[in-house]
């Protein structure tokens, strides 16, 4: 086993630190959310903890590690007789992006239930990490059926386990931590609530501090054991500090004052639920554990609102998380008493040095009288209030260069793959008009992409269709189909009593189908026929409005432009939505409309993407008045670039942003070239008279033709 980084030597990242620490010694606080941008130690610290929870005591042979002092009276193993257990130390467990259910709730082996009656139970990783640490890296790319799984048996302490009326039940209690970097996609808020902490964690600017980080990383990499033995001390008084706070948990008091201080707190905010109250609750009682204190006073309330509130208070998916530390403080000082010990205590600016834990400067509880040699934290619990950063994600970084396709290419781009400046002609950015709830949009026929919202598409969950034979291990039984295949061998096979005889070529597959998540990709005309204000604002909130719709959705997004000379990836396909909001903010316009550089560039970016995730299918969102200008033949040029699409049966959409009294339908021609549809800006709205759904026909150019005659 290979030796960790020491959870003491990891340089800044107080906030981290001391949200692990607290479920550590409280894991009803619900686990942590670890938010924030690559490299960032993120997974070095939840690795690092793992080293210093203290032992466990189990029943010898029980695979779910009951405690032999308190044994699971329900555990598939049995029921434990009393005695003494053995001690190892706690388990730390990774839950893969790509696991299947059975392997994070169990299996069961479902002809041995039907043709013997056994609950033959293999157990998951769920039941590996209970009295653990169960460890989710890149949680928000999680299929949504597997993270709900996850955060109900947190909830719960306990893992059920049904297949076709067989049913398992084992306990499951466990520190969860999950980390996330939110330019790949956004949790949706009903999971975010279920995370009881969250942490924002960026890399410091401040140069010794990096070089800090450098040279313990590459003492470690050089000599892992030795490293760590540097550490040994440090590393035993932390965790010598985690079993003391376990004992102190039970008799810390949580004085009416401090909860009133709680609910006020959480009702300024208005965060949803009384969940944000209850966590806070068990955060301020475990920071005064972990202080060495028996009541819990205002600084741990405030501590405990700037770790379990900011993840909370968002609204909407583009709303970055953070919390007003002014109000917070105006509304404790308001409910603060003098009785119970729950004052406000004096200096509760961001200046008073402390850490929320009670002890100043030495966050990571070494016992360090040393100047603290991490240097500046992580800024007391505060998630940066702006927006996500868009430094890891180049507007125009697709890395594509010129893009060939069939003998054409995208009119001139500069060697970086963003559009040259298109002079005097640029207009500055507009704001993005009110969204508006949409019509769905979908793509014809049955895919088998990831599990999302939009299409259809054969999946492991939704209405059953049918059966077939399994391909590998089975996960979901079609019970009729399985009895049909068995009954007519009964005779041959020998059955004599009430039970049915079952082998292996019996057992059926049942076929599903639900919903699956698409690409859609956003091109979008930005061009100086675009360019009027009003105009351009109503286009913007349309395209922020279908973007919401795709967050909803489960969708990842990429969003191509094109103005002036030539068109642009100013979003690469991502699951995070709330980047692409952030790049179309900022969309300036202005110049001409290279209609085929832009639907070139998009042809070619759905080609790199379907090597790359070939199951998932496309839909093109054109968000243009059909005009084409600038170059030889710009309509003819732009009706080639169009036929390509139709060529490769991509379903499309065409958003028609003609104004006036006096329409061309030049965007209806453009969808009957592209084999898609075309929409109004009116009829893009569910609660318009045209606002039904409607499949994006991917073949259908006639009905395209006739909506741009609607049109006009």
């Amino acid at each position: 086993m290979s030796t960790p980084f020491p959870f003491t030597a990891v340089v800044g990242q107080d906030d981290l630190r001391l949200a692990l620490l607290l479920n550590a010694v409280s894991p009803a606080v619900g686990g942590v959310l670890v938010r924030g941008e690559k490299g960032t130690a993120k997974s070095t610290a939840v690795r690092a903890l793992s080293a210093l929870m203290p032992q466990v005591d189990v029943v010898p042979g029980c695979r779910f590690s009951c405690a032999p002092d308190a044994p699971d009276p329900a555990c598939p193993d049995g029921l434990h007789e009393a005695g003494p257990g053995v001690p190892r130390p706690a388990r730390m467990v990774e839950l893969p992006v790509g696991a299947s259910e059975d392997r994070l709730v169990g299996a069961l082996d479902i002809e041995r239930a039907l043709s013997e009656g056994v609950k033959a139970f293999e157990p998951g990783l769920l039941a590996d990490a209970h009295r653990g640490l169960l460890y989710v890296d890149e949680v928000n790319l999680l299929h949504d059926h597997l993270v709900d799984l996850l955060l109900d048996a947190a909830a719960m302490g306990a893992s059920y386990v049904e297949r076709e009326g067989v049913s398992v039940r084992h306990a499951a209690r466990f520190l969860l931590v999950g980390t996330m970097n939110p330019e790949e996609g956004e949790l949706r808020p009903q999971l975010l609530d279920r995370f009881g902490l969250t942490v924002e964690v960026a890399a410091s600017r401040e140069p010794d501090q990096r070089v800090e980080v450098v040279r313990r990383r590459l003492a470690y990499d050089d000599d892992p054991e030795g490293f760590a033995t540097r550490w040994a001390d440090e590393e035993s008084d932390v965790r010598a500090r985690i079993v003391a706070a376990r004992k102190l948990l039970p008799s810390v008091r949580l004085g009416d004052g401090a909860l009133l201080q709680i609910a006020a707190t959480c009702a300024a905010f208005e965060v949803d639920g009384m969940r944000a109250d209850i966590v806070m609750a068990r955060t301020a009682t475990a920071l005064a554990a972990w202080a060495g204190r028996t009541d819990v006073l205002a600084e741990d309330v405030r501590q405990a609102a700037l770790l379990a509130l900011p993840h909370r208070r968002r609204r909407n998916p583009f709303d970055a998380p953070g919390l007003d530390e002014d109000k917070l403080d105006e509304t404790l000082e308001e409910f603060a008493g003098d009785e119970d010990g729950s004052g406000a205590p004096e200096g509760l600016d961001d200046t008073d040095g402390t850490d929320g834990s009670g002890d100043s400067g030495d966050s990571d509880g070494s016992g360090d009288d040393d100047p603290d040699p991490d240097g500046p934290g992580g800024g007391g619990g505060r998630p940066p209030q702006d927006g996500p950063d868009d430094g890891g994600v180049d507007g125009g970084g697709d890395g594509f260069g010129e893009v060939p396709a069939q003998g054409e290419a995208p009119a001139n781009e500069s060697e970086n793959g963003r559009a040259p400046s298109p002079g005097a002609g640029e207009q500055s950015p507009v704001r993005a008009a009110e969204p508006f709830r949409t019509k769905v949009l979908s793509v014809p026929g049955l895919g088998e992409g990831a599990a999302g919202r939009r299409s259809r598409a054969r999946t492991e969950h939704g209405r059953t269709t049918g059966a077939r034979r399994p391909r590998g291990a089975l996960t979901k039984l079609h019970l009729a189909a399985t009895v049909q295949a068995a009954a007519p061998h009964q005779r041959a096979r020998g059955r004599s009593g009430p039970g049915l005889v079952v082998r292996r070529d019996d057992l059926r597959q049942a076929t599903r189908e639900g919903r699956e998540g698409n690409l859609v990709l956003f091109v979008v005309d930005a061009s100086g026929s675009m360019a009027a204000r009003q105009r351009m604002s109503a286009v913007k909130g349309a395209v922020l409005s279908l973007l919401l719709d795709a967050y909803q959705r489960r969708d990842k997004v990429g969003l191509v432009t094109f103005r002036g000379s030539a068109a642009e990836v100013a979003l690469p396909p991502t699951s995070s939505v709330d980047a692409a909001a952030v790049r179309l903010e900022s969309l300036p316009t202005g110049g001409r409309t290279p209609l085929a550089a832009g639907l070139l560039r998009a042809h070619y970016v759905l080609r790199v993407e379907r090597l790359r995730d070939p199951a998932r299918r496309p839909l093109v969102v054109l968000v243009t008045d059909g005009r084409a200008t600038g170059g030889p033949e710009p309509v003819a040029l732009a009706g080639r670039a169009a036929r390509l699409f139709a060529a490769d049966k991509v379903a499309s959409v065409v958003v028609d942003c003609e104004s006036g009294l006096v329409r061309l339908g030049l965007a209806g021609q453009l969808a009957g070239e592209l084999g898609g549809t075309a929409v109004t800006l009116d009829e893009l709205r569910a609660d318009s008279i045209a606002g039904l759904v409607r499949d994006v026909q991917g073949s259908s150019r006639g009905n395209s033709q006739g909506n741009s005659r609607k049109a006009a």
